[in-house]
């Protein structure tokens, strides 16, 4: 879509004119005018804070993961319930250090939220440099293990569908 300087969010402020007038209700010339100034006049203030985000190469792929994730979500909630209704003795709560191979901000992002959206995992953090993703583990048996299954399962994909 061709972006006109005046313009930079086109989308937007055709929705931002018709919520306008939705709220008030009424086509008065007073709210098409005030709806259209404000069309205008927002994105052109907010397009300066806009930062370029990677683009979504592969769609399919996009789906088939988050599809992935609400499966691993499904069997991580019924494993975590048999932990916690087990005796707390046994869990082996641990921190690891993932090394990461993205570098982007998104990816980095989607990949640790998805870590966190899998229970029995959180993101912690992630270091400074952008190498490490810090996640807690409510039980583990097997660092390496865990570390293989974030980068095959999950890092895996997100470089092939933001390409990076």
């Amino acid at each position: 879509m061709k972006r006109f300087r005046w313009l930079p969010m086109p989308v937007h402020s055709v929705l931002l004119f018709v919520v306008w007038l939705l709220l008030n209700n009424t086509v008065a010339p007073g709210h098409l005018v005030l709806g259209a100034f404000l069309a205008l006049t927002i994105p052109l203030l907010c397009a300066p804070l806009q930062t370029p985000q990677p683009i979504v190469h592969r769609p399919l792929l996009a789906l088939r993961y988050m599809l992935l994730v609400l499966w691993d979500i499904v069997i991580a909630n019924i494993e975590v319930a048999i932990l916690v209704l087990g005796p707390m003795r046994k869990l082996q709560p641990a921190f690891v250090a993932v090394p990461l191979d993205i570098k982007s901000d998104l990816p980095q992002t989607v990949l640790a939220s998805t870590v966190s959206l899998t229970p029995g995992t959180v993101s912690a953090e992630l270091s400074e440099d952008g190498l490490w993703l810090y996640v807690h583990a409510l039980h583990l048996t097997d660092e390496q293990a865990l570390i293989e299954t974030i980068k095959s399962r999950y890092e895996a994909p997100l470089k092939e569908i933001f390409a990076c």
